[in-house]
C-alpha cells in the first residue's frame, strides 16, 4: 500500500515537472514571438519531444496561454495573501507587501506582458477566472488600505482608487523593468514602495524601513 503511494506521489511530480517545463518554452515563445506566430510544434521542437507529448499535458495551446497568464497574477495575488494575516501593523503591512509585489512583477515579467498582450486570445472561461482573480486582489489590498485609514496612519481621499494606482504602477514594471537596468530588484522594490506611502500619505513613508534595518540594543 505504502509502494503504491509513493509511486503515485512520484508520478505526480514528474507529470508537474513536465508541465512546467512546457510552461517555461512557452513563455518563451509567445513573449518572443507573440501567441498567434507560434505553435505548438515549435513548441514540441523546442524541447526536443513530440506534439503528442505536448498535448498529453494541454489539451489546446489556449490552454496553455491560460496557465502562463494565471501565474502572472496568482505571484501578485500571493503577496497580499501573505500580509493580510499578519500582525504587524499598517505601514510594515504595506511595506512587506509593496516590496512583495514589486518583486513578484518582475518575477513574473514575462508572464504579465503576455497577459496583457494576449487576453485577447483567452477562452472566455478563463477570462472570466482571471478577472475574479484580480478583482480580489483588488479587494484585499483594499482591505489593507482600510486598516491603515482606521487606525489613523493613512490619510486616502479615494481608497479604490488609490487601489487602482498602486496596482498601475507597480503591474507597469512588467513593462519597463530590464535585468541589466540602472537598479537592482532589491532596490527596485524599495524606491517604487516608497512611492506607494506617498499615495496613501503615510506620515512617515520611510519609518518602517527604519524599523527593520536599526541595529539590535544591546
Amino acid at each position: 500500500m505504502r509502494a503504491t503511494k509513493v509511486s503515485t506521489s512520484l508520478k505526480a511530480e514528474v507529470a508537474a515537472l513536465k508541465r512546467r517545463r512546457i510552461l517555461e518554452v512557452a513563455t518563451d515563445l509567445f513573449y518572443d514571438s507573440g501567441y498567434e506566430n507560434t505553435t505548438l510544434e515549435e513548441v514540441a521542437d523546442r524541447l526536443k519531444v513530440t506534439k503528442p507529448f505536448i498535448y498529453s499535458h494541454y489539451s489546446s495551446k489556449a490552454r496553455l496561454l491560460a496557465d502562463i497568464c494565471e501565474l502572472g497574477i496568482a505571484c501578485s495575488l500571493a503577496e497580499i495573501n501573505k500580509v493580510l494575516p499578519s500582525s504587524v501593523g499598517p505601514e510594515q503591512k504595506l511595506r512587506l507587501f509593496g516590496e512583495g509585489f514589486v518583486l513578484a512583477v518582475i518575477g513574473s515579467q514575462k508572464q504579465l506582458a503576455i497577459y496583457n498582450r494576449e487576453e485577447k486570445n483567452l477562452e472566455p472561461e478563463d477570462v472570466q477566472r482571471i478577472g475574479r482573480m484580480r478583482r480580489e486582489f483588488d479587494r484585499k489590498l483594499n482591505v489593507l488600505l482600510d486598516e491603515g485609514v482606521a487606525r489613523g496612519v493613512f490619510r486616502i481621499e479615494d481608497r479604490e482608487l488609490a487601489t487602482l494606482a498602486i496596482g498601475g504602477m507597480v503591474s507597469w514594471a512588467s513593462v519597463w523593468y530590464r535585468p541589466r537596468g540602472r537598479l537592482a530588484p532589491d532596490t527596485l522594490a524599495t524606491r517604487i514602495t516608497n512611492l506607494i506611502f506617498n499615495v496613501v500619505r503615510c506620515d512617515d513613508a520611510r519609518a518602517p524601513d527604519r524599523a527593520r534595518t536599526a541595529p539590535k540594543q544591546r
